[in-house]
């Protein structure tokens, strides 16, 4: 990630998934949670409630280091993402039998699976902040019952926004078509994070 060489990075999310793509980017960052109530903020437009959110996360972590005494130094980005299905916003499941009827629904349905992925980059010595929104879509055929006992088994799928998993083992073959990158399914679309994080840092110089 050229632009953001000479800059520290902070990566504000609890999510192993987005930390799986940023290593793919660069190893010379930290990470920050944000700890908010998510659910306290709510919007009907899928691509304006991931951007709020995710300037909700920047401010909490903001404030955390102001209360801190930290410096201000770097680059902060803060993220979020949510799964759209028929018209309706998904985002982590609430238990395991929740995951199962999104998954279910998924194969039964010749609907696509979209995902809304927000990224905020924010420069904090001068408080700049650029962000964008990516898009993606899939296609399911049929997920036999045994796909999704085994990534249920496996855990990870309760922590991902409509129970989405799309790069599990088990899922994959089920996939018809997708359009969009693996990276901004997964919540963390990296050449928008490229773009932002130089953006941000310009500005920041100005």
């Amino acid at each position: 990630m050229e632009a953001a060489q000479g800059s520290q990075v902070i990566l504000g999310t609890s999510s192993r998934f987005r930390r799986r793509v940023m290593d793919e980017l660069t190893t010379e960052y930290s990470v920050r949670t944000a700890d908010i109530d998510e659910k306290a903020i709510r919007h009907e437009d899928p691509s304006q409630l991931v951007m709020l959110l995710a300037h909700a996360k920047a401010d909490a972590i903001v404030g955390k280091m102001r209360a801190a005494g930290e410096p201000l130094e770097g680059l902060l980005l803060t993220c979020d993402q949510v799964v759209t299905f028929r018209g309706e916003i998904r985002e982590k499941p609430e238990d395991e039998a929740e995951c199962r009827r999104f998954i279910r629904e998924y194969s039964e349905s010749d609907q696509p699976v979209c995902t809304v992925s927000a990224v905020l980059a924010t420069h904090l010595a001068s408080g700049q902040r650029v962000g964008g929104v990516d898009v993606a879509e899939i296609h399911f055929g049929e997920i036999p019952p045994e796909a999704e006992d085994r990534v249920i088994a496996d855990g990870e799928v309760l922590w991902c926004a409509g129970g989405l998993q799309a790069e599990h083992p088990a899922i994959q073959p089920c996939i018809t078509r997708q359009v969009g990158t693996q990276d901004s399914i997964m919540g963390l679309p990296k050449s928008l994070v490229v773009r932002l994080v130089g953006e941000a840092a310009a500005r920041g110089h100005q």
